[in-house]
């Protein structure tokens, strides 16, 4: 059995045609379904659907065999014991740094300053602000991001953009881009070397669905 490993969503939506140029099709969707594993139409595949920053944790310990995660989440996670052979240019957007409209963000950044940053990608910005020589007070946060700025809960928050729309309604701005994201196709290094003959041909397809967009 070859396990893959999904997340709800964009990531998914955008992964069925890659599915469908290795012959494989999920029997249900998972918006539709409350099931956690969902069969395809071939007996020797299947998805289990996890939250996005659990799909690595799933293929490191070999309960998923590949699986499908953004570079934000690799990043935060550290990519240990997982191969990563192929960018799939998928779910695209951006790490950015961003901050109230009207808020001094480069007289507060100056080399030896003090941030309060709001984050759930507190890895990533730590990195980010120790490059600067940025001091930061980081404050781990789930959802809702945009807030903490608002009520004086952080000077900055370090999140995922894409279009804009939700900073720009909550009257913040982007001011500084930490890095571009897309989703990446991971195996666990065991799976690989155990299951190459039924992996690669999913391995291949995939690159030469990619390579044509």
């Amino acid at each position: 059995m070859i396990t893959l490993a999904l997340s709800k969503g964009r990531i998914f939506e955008e992964t069925v045609p890659l599915l469908a140029a290795a012959g494989i099709v999920p029997l249900e969707a998972p918006e539709q379904s409350r099931k956690l594993i969902i069969g395809t139409n071939r007996e020797d595949v299947r998805l289990i659907i996890v939250r996005a920053s659990d799909v690595p944790t799933y293929v490191e310990y070999g309960a998923a065999d590949i699986g499908i995660a953004g570079k934000d989440v690799l990043h935060e996670h550290g990519g240990n014991g997982l191969y990563m052979p192929l960018d799939l240019n998928i779910a695209k957007c951006k790490l950015m740094v961003a901050v109230r409209k009207g808020f001094d963000y480069e007289a507060a950044t100056k080399r030896g300053s003090r941030l309060r940053v709001a984050t759930k990608y507190t890895d990533s910005a730590r990195e980010h602000f120790a490059n600067k020589g940025v001091h930061v007070d980081l404050i781990k946060l789930y959802g809702s991001m945009e807030l903490a700025p608002l009520v004086g809960l952080a000077d900055a928050i370090v999140d995922l953009v894409s279009t804009g729309g939700t900073l720009k309604a909550n009257n913040l701005e982007a001011v500084e881009h930490i890095y571009d994201v897309s989703s990446r196709l991971i195996a666990n290094q065991a799976s690989l070397k155990l299951k190459r003959d039924r992996l690669q041909p999913i391995l291949d397809a995939f690159a030469g669905a990619v390579s044509k967009d």
